[in-house]
């Protein structure tokens, strides 16, 4: 069973469609909406009926999947929608979706007068020093409610724009020139700027320097409007279907035919091209992780977080992938081994959308050996000639199987042999204390999760897992404890699924402690995919949620994720990575408790180990200054306006550029800018350290009397 987050996460893609006319598919559509309005309330998790309500949201989600920047309909537009809101389950379990074609025939009448009002906008320009604002988060704004105010919405829209392209050529323009003379190995990134109304704007990614701004602007919109106008029956249909599949939970999709034929290439994404997982986000694809020894990952500049807008093959001019289903975008992205694709991202720290870069990578296979466990031993100076030798095992990824060089067994790479293997040499060279990485760990097999955590305790449960059916106590039958010292489990937002199960484990059992972000990803739930017919059918597959993941104390590892014991404040806290981020997100819950028996020791240490990293922490000047950079993104991500004015604009734009470096989420060793510190595990090693001392009392006092005990009754 694989769990991991960013693969079984929704694979569709949710912004717009296409053609006011939307071209005919060979597709029994009518079969397939009932089938679809059937199985859902029969095979998803939660067993909701099909009913008004559901429909209701379907409907919200429909219509924001189309306007998500509220920017095309009018509130008009939007009331007679609602008239018919309520019948939808109705429509649907007759297998009728032309509610979906008329309200699709709306949109593209709108994009048609808006296409045709913002080149009369242009052609009139604009006053760039008047100090004006725009709201480009409109997720949760009024459509407007009249031609005025529309009008006037759209003035600031594109006027904001205008601007941004002019930052861009003011503030960027010696990246750009950096980027095109470096090498790929080394390049920077080059920037550009797009609209700044993030969440659904209809940027297409041009980045053609030779465009004045007005011309540049205009070629969106028209490549924009092309774009629509090629979607067709099918892709409308994937996306009416999954709006009511993902009332349901987030992570549930109807996939077209044209996308199940794709799956397993998607599933794969993680092996071939750049080594990014991706997943829909109001109309980009949204990299959701990056796959260790994979191109991205060498290269280091792609995050998670970022979106990708655009994509160009090799030195051709950019495609917009805005509002394509994910199918689509992962074609365009992929390529042949060794050649070269440039993505147009907006970054994660800019959640604006007012900026964008370019990146270039040279498409690869992921070099599988990079996902494997590793481990090292580092050294921790104490002072006074004291030094300590702890160990950490970094582990990407709970892989299975990958690698054999034959169908022979013991060919075959597992995550929990390796880490095995790794603490066996580990012990060898004296480690006083073990550390685990599992930051940026999406998950993986679960059966792996289940034998890595049973390295570490003796027999017991490990996971539970509750489907239609009843709760299935999964646990390690292996009472054989590989190391049994000090430990600190170490995690971060992008910590998910089975690295949750196995975090949480360890904790419930308090065998380690927990150190990271404030919570991991909080994906606790497994999806199932399920044909709708016969291939030859074409009726294409429901992806279903159909099991969830619940603790040894009984309660669920979704939405709230694990909480560390020592809380170290990180970056990714205040981005939306999270499952709590998502709309429709499953409920954390609680089941009965399995029966488990803890260690001790372990829990009184927690409160002044605490105390004693954020003392630490107070005095570290590095990290301090990174907190400082950290509320600066925040606070960029809280804010929902933009200044419409260049002065203003190129000054916010100077003062943010500084925001770039939190995104790696690593610290420069002053002494050395090559080398990456990670300030994170230093901290995690001190704690470890300081829970070596405090444990060596407490372990003399438990075994003193043990002693005495013993040679009081020698005959037991």
């Amino acid at each position: 069973m694989r769990l991991r987050v960013v693969i079984l996460a929704a694979l569709v893609a949710i912004p717009l469609l296409g053609s006011c006319d939307v071209e005919k598919s060979d597709l029994d559509v009518k079969k397939i909406a009932r089938t679809v309005a059937y199985s859902l309330p029969v095979f998803h998790l939660n067993q909701l009926p099909l009913d008004e309500d559901i429909a209701r949201s379907a409907f919200d989600l429909f219509i924001d999947s189309l306007d998500p920047s509220r920017s095309y309909f009018l509130q008009s537009d939007i009331d007679a929608f609602s008239a018919k809101a309520g019948t939808l389950d109705k429509e649907l379990r007759k297998g009728d979706i032309t509610f979906a074609k008329e309200v699709f025939a709306v949109l593209m009448e709108r994009i048609d007068n808006r296409t045709d009002f913002t080149k009369k906008l242009l052609e009139k320009g604009f006053d760039t020093s008047k100090s004006e604002t725009f709201l480009w988060d409109r997720k949760d704004a009024p459509w407007p409610k009249d031609e005025a105010e529309w009008d006037d919405l759209w003035r600031k829209r594109v006027k904001n724009e205008y601007v941004a392209r002019l930052v861009s050529e003011q503030v960027y323009k010696e990246e750009e020139q950096a980027a095109a003379t470096n090498t790929i190995a080394s390049a920077e990134t080059s920037a550009t700027n797009i609209t700044a109304s993030a969440g659904g704007a209809e940027e297409d990614g041009l980045e053609d320097a030779n465009l004045s701004p007005d011309e540049f602007i205009m070629a969106r919109y028209k490549q924009f409007k092309l774009t629509m106008e090629s979607f067709d029956e099918e892709m409308l249909l994937q996306r009416y279907l999954t709006s009511f599949s993902q009332v349901y939970d987030p992570h549930s999709d109807y996939m077209s035919p044209s996308s199940v034929e794709d799956f397993d290439i998607n599933m794969k994404l993680s092996l071939v091209g750049i080594g990014a997982m991706l997943r829909p986000d109001e109309g980009t694809a949204r990299i959701v992780q990056i796959i260790p020894g994979g191109p991205a990952d060498e290269d280091g500049r792609l995050k998670a977080g970022d979106k990708i807008v655009a994509v160009a093959e090799g030195d051709k001019e950019p495609v917009s992938i805005l509002h394509w289903p994910l199918y689509k975008a992962v074609r365009l992205i992929r390529g042949a081994k060794d050649s070269k694709v440039v993505l147009t991202i907006i970054p994660a720290s800019d959640r604006s959308g007012t900026r964008t870069k370019k990146i270039d990578l040279i498409r690869d296979e992921v070099k599988l050996e990079e996902q494997a466990a590793k481990g090292e031993v580092k050294d921790l100076d104490l002072g006074d000639g004291i030094t300590r030798h702890l160990g950490v095992i970094t582990l990407p990824d709970f892989y299975a199987d990958f690698k054999a060089t034959s169908n022979n067994e013991k060919d075959a790479r597992r995550a929990s042999s390796d880490v095995k293997k790794l603490i066996n040499e580990l012990m060898l060279k004296g480690i006083e204390g073990l550390v685990l990485d599992l930051r940026n760990n999406g998950g993986g097999s679960l059966v792996e999760a289940i034998d890595t955590a049973g390295l570490f305790i003796s027999s017991g449960p490990i996971v539970q897992v509750k489907e239609r059916g009843g709760v299935q106590v999964l646990p390690d039958a292996d009472p054989e404890v590989n190391y049994d010292g000090p430990m600190i489990v170490l995690v971060n937002r992008l910590s998910a699924s089975a690295s949750e199960i196995l975090a949480a484990a360890l904790q419930d059992y308090k065998r380690a402690v927990i150190v990271g972000d404030k919570q991991t990803h909080g994906k606790g739930t497994v999806q199932t995919l399920m044909p709708l017919g016969s291939e030859k059918s074409r009726r294409g597959s429901l992806k279903l949620t159909t099991a969830g993941f619940y603790r040894i104390n009984g309660g669920s590892t979704q939405l709230k994720g694990v909480t560390p014991d020592v809380i170290i404040p990180d970056y990714l806290d205040v981005m939306d990575l999270g499952e709590d981020s998502l709309q429709h997100a499953l409920p954390w819950d609680t089941i009965r408790p399995a029966m488990y028996r803890a260690e001790t020791g372990t829990t009184e240490l927690i409160p002044l180990l605490a105390e004693q990293s954020k003392e630490r922490l107070a005095t570290n000047a590095e990290f301090q200054t990174y907190l400082v950079k950290r509320e600066h993104l925040k606070e960029r991500f809280e804010t929902k306006t933009v200044s419409l004015s260049l002065k203003e604009r190129v000054a916010e734009a100077e003062a943010e550029k500084e925001l770039d470096d939190i995104q790696s989420g690593a610290f420069l060793d002053e002494d050395n800018k090559d080398k990456k510190n990670d300030i994170v595990l230093n901290e995690a090693l001190h704690i470890l350290s300081d829970m070596i001392d405090l444990k060596k009392p407490v372990q003399s006092a438990l075994q003193a009397p043990a002693l005495s005990s013993a040679e009081e009754s020698p005959a037991r």
